[in-house]
């Protein structure tokens, strides 16, 4: 692979997703947030604060979650269904180059996006004097990052060989499949069918386990509740390697694509 190729990609993947106006997202997310706060003393007796503290980091993943689904789905789609994927692979750029730089790109979306709504989202809790460790939610805030790439490698790799419409509803079911898969394993265990038992693992060990990921309702009780470092490296880099293999997956499947 040549980087610099890869990063021209990414590039025009970052300013192209910025121009379909996907930041405009985050005025939304600034609304809600500033009614959720207006809104809750209203209907939460004494338990707002927790509440928005939850609140605030579940619409983030909820917005991020939107755009890796419905732009990651498109970004290589759309190349083949405008015929413009053509030209591109006949410049200089191969083929493992072009899905590299559409998942680059998309991930720095992201990481623009998160991070600015962190940013807000923080603003608004010393606005309304709600306490919070802000260490917790910004390791939170991390492995939410992690959680939506791979989310996007995902969507990428479904999206270089099928409809954009099937590639949505494939990403969205291993989204809801992985936050379920421990349970599914659990499941298996419990039924004392050995059948059973050996299809929850053959789906645990083939499905993403995403809930080693999700630390939103770790960060509303503080660092107290985090799983320890150990534990926070080896989530952290099963979230990498699985991106990492998604992606490796959706490169041969393009590779091996005739148009």
């Amino acid at each position: 692979m040549n980087f610099s190729r890869i990063f021209v990609m990414a590039s025009n993947v970052f300013q192209e997703v910025i121009r379909d106006r996907v930041l405009y997202i985050i005025g939304f997310y600034t609304l809600i947030l500033a009614a959720a706060i207006r809104l809750l003393p209203e209907f939460a007796a004494n338990s707002e604060g927790k509440i928005f503290l939850d609140f605030g980091i579940v619409l983030m993943s909820v917005i991020a979650l939107i755009v890796a689904i419905f732009v990651g789905t498109g970004l290589v789609n759309k190349e083949i269904e405008k015929r413009t994927v053509l030209v591109l692979i006949a410049k200089p750029i191969s083929r493992s180059e072009f899905i590299a730089g559409k998942y680059l790109g998309l991930s720095a979306v992201l990481a623009v996006l998160i991070a600015i709504m962190t940013v807000i989202y923080l603003g608004f809790l010393q606005i309304g004097h709600i306490p919070y460790a802000i260490t917790s939610i910004l390791i939170a805030v991390v492995f939410l990052f992690l959680q939506i790439s791979l989310i996007t490698a995902a969507a990428i790799g479904f999206g270089s060989f099928t409809s954009s419409l099937l590639a949505v509803i494939l990403t969205f079911a291993v989204y809801l499949m992985g936050n379920i898969s421990q349970d599914l394993l659990k499941f298996g265990r419990l039924s004392r069918n050995p059948s059973i038992e050996h299809l929850t693992q053959a789906l645990y060990l083939i499905l993403p386990d995403l809930s080693r990921l999700d630390l939103k309702n770790h960060a509303v009780y503080g660092l107290q509740a985090l799983p320890g470092p150990t534990a926070l490296i080896a989530n952290a880099g099963y979230g990498l390697l699985y991106s990492s293999m998604l992606l490796a997956i959706a490169i041969l499947i393009f590779s091996r694509r005739e148009f």
